[in-house]
């Protein structure tokens, strides 16, 4: 049975914005709209938001109705993905990207979603940093040069080793982090702006500046230990 609270009627009125865009401009961005509306709920539980709204019983039905929809739609890309590039078709390359932004965002979260933001960071950069470096190696791997492996993986590397160091030093680590996400992204955007380079953008970008953040965050355990009373 539907409950008839604030989070139903803002996602009622979300779905019917939702027909009417479609009905005025036949633009498909009315499904994104309606999506917004049916995954409202769990979303802004999942954020702990809203979650008065939400009983252990609906918070577990979410959890796994959301994983087995995340594995079928990483199924399915990765089929699409594999029939367009059986076909020579580069639109493959969109539903890599999908698969890669997806996992990315699942990962993140799963970090960030804990509440230690030191730890967080610390996770998020050294991953950011192992995945920076794997690309490129992987793409020197065919030029047989052990050189150039080795140092189109130094900017990952550099990465996870401040990553490491975040949690002795996490406000310079943080500093280094911001500058590092605003070097990476100038160079990936000034080679033009695309589809490819926005999500290449997102998938180093994002991580690399919410960990950034993460590490000018207040540390509770560190502040509850300094503001507990001598004894």
């Amino acid at each position: 049975m539907l409950k008839r609270d604030p989070v139903f009627w803002w996602a009622t009125g979300i779905f019917i914005l939702a027909l009417a865009s479609f009905a005025i401009t036949q633009n498909q961005f009315w499904l994104a709209l309606g999506i917004g509306s049916y995954l409202l709920r769990p979303t802004l539980a999942s954020l702990g938001v809203g979650r008065k709204h939400v009983d252990e019983r609906q918070m577990s039905i979410h959890y796994r109705s959301g994983n087995i929809a995340f594995a079928v739609t990483i199924t399915t890309c990765v089929i699409l993905a594999v029939m367009l590039g059986a076909r020579g078709d580069h639109a493959f390359e969109y539903f890599a990207m999908t698969i890669i932004i997806g996992l990315a965002t699942k990962a993140l979260f799963n970090v960030i979603l804990v509440k230690d933001p030191r730890r967080a960071a610390t996770k998020i950069l050294v991953s950011a940093g192992l995945f920076i470096a794997l690309f490129p190696a992987m793409d020197s791997f065919l030029s047989g040069s052990i050189l150039a492996i080795f140092m189109n993986m130094i900017p990952g590397l550099a990465i996870a080793g401040v990553g490491l160091l975040s949690m002795r030093y996490p406000r310079p680590a943080g500093v280094i982090v911001l500058a590092a996400a605003a070097a990476l992204l100038w160079v990936i955007l000034g080679k033009g702006i695309n589809w490819a380079q926005l999500g290449a953008a997102a998938i180093v970008g994002v991580p690399l500046i919410t960990a950034g953040l993460c590490l000018f965050a207040r540390d509770r355990k560190h502040e509850g230990a300094e503001g507990m009373p001598a004894t």
